[in-house]
């Protein structure tokens, strides 16, 4: 692949060595005058890290390095959703034609930040690209990375037996702790969980693509999924909801909120719970402020 990219343009490859250098890499690109473009071979944390260093500054998509990502990871959600092979191989090739053809888009992207006023405001701000997670699912992801930690390997299997032994240990299950909080509207309590999506669909099982929040999109602002009830009935109607969803159908019913095209909004907790970004278990919070930023980076597709 390198060979294959090095024969279009000058390269230089770098391989990361430590968790947060992909980011360093990508401040160094935004912060160079004669860098055009990173390319981003790795899953969804390593893009996730690259796009947080190109964007330290903030955005601005007609100064910084465009990004193109070839997929090295378990699920690779954010390349697929641009419309990019799943496999490698195939990725680099359609990038190359992208960039023989100047075939670009400027997506949004979401931005997390310690809430102002609370505890948690003094927590650096962090972009996303497709999906931010508070409560359960993030707790989930928490789940996975100690089991990798220990020398398992990160498979969907390995996820579900996760997901439920989350939810047997779950303790706030039947009465949620989580408050959305948005301008001019009342606010919603009692949530038990909280799927932030930046786009559509929000993961993969396998080849399978599953829609959290169908209309998600990178050129609108950001969706949320929000359960208040995660009773064995519940958990396995919603669970059904999300692996038979559709670009036009995802999880509903009485205890399910949907809300489409936010810009901003606040998640508070009544206890520290989980976050997750981008698939990163990124620790204990009780409140976070998200912003949906529309036309944040250049992509290639």
């Amino acid at each position: 692949m390198i060979h294959a990219l090095a024969s279009e343009m000058k390269l230089e490859a770098v391989t990361t060595e430590y968790r947060g250098h992909a980011q360093d890499l990508g401040r160094q690109a935004a912060e160079s005058k004669d860098i055009e473009l990173v390319v981003a071979l790795g899953g969804d944390g390593t893009v996730n890290e690259v796009v947080n260093g190109l964007l330290h500054q903030g955005p601005a998509p007609d100064r910084l390095p465009r990004l193109a990502v070839v997929p090295g990871g378990s699920t690779n959600v954010f390349a697929r959703a641009l419309g990019l092979p799943n496999e490698p191989v195939e990725a680099t090739g359609a990038l190359l034609d992208a960039l023989r053809e100047s075939r670009e888009r400027t997506v949004g992207l979401g931005i997390a930040a310690g809430t102002a006023g609370t505890e948690d405001e003094a927590v650096p701000s962090r972009w996303f690209t497709f999906c931010a997670g508070f409560g359960f699912d993030a707790g989930v992801i928490g789940r996975v990375e100690q089991q990798r930690e220990r020398g398992k390997r990160s498979t969907h299997a390995l996820y579900l037996r996760q997901a439920v032994r989350q939810f047997l240990d779950e303790p706030h299950r039947r009465h949620g702790m989580i408050t959305l909080e948005r301008a001019g509207e009342d606010p919603v309590s009692d949530l038990v969980m909280s799927i932030v999506c930046n786009t559509s669909p929000w993961t993969y099982l396998g080849n399978r693509p599953v829609y959290a929040s169908p209309k998600a999109s990178f050129e609108t602002g950001l969706d949320v999924l929000g359960l208040s009830r995660m009773s064995t009935p519940a958990v396995a109607r919603y669970a059904t909801q999300l692996l038979t969803s559709s670009p036009e159908k995802g999880p509903h019913g009485k205890h399910a909120l949907s809300l489409h095209d936010l810009t901003d909004f606040t998640l508070h907790s009544k206890v520290p719970l989980p976050l997750q970004m981008d698939g990163d278990h990124l620790g204990l919070r009780t409140s976070v402020t998200f912003t949906g930023v529309r036309r944040a980076l250049r992509v290639i597709v």
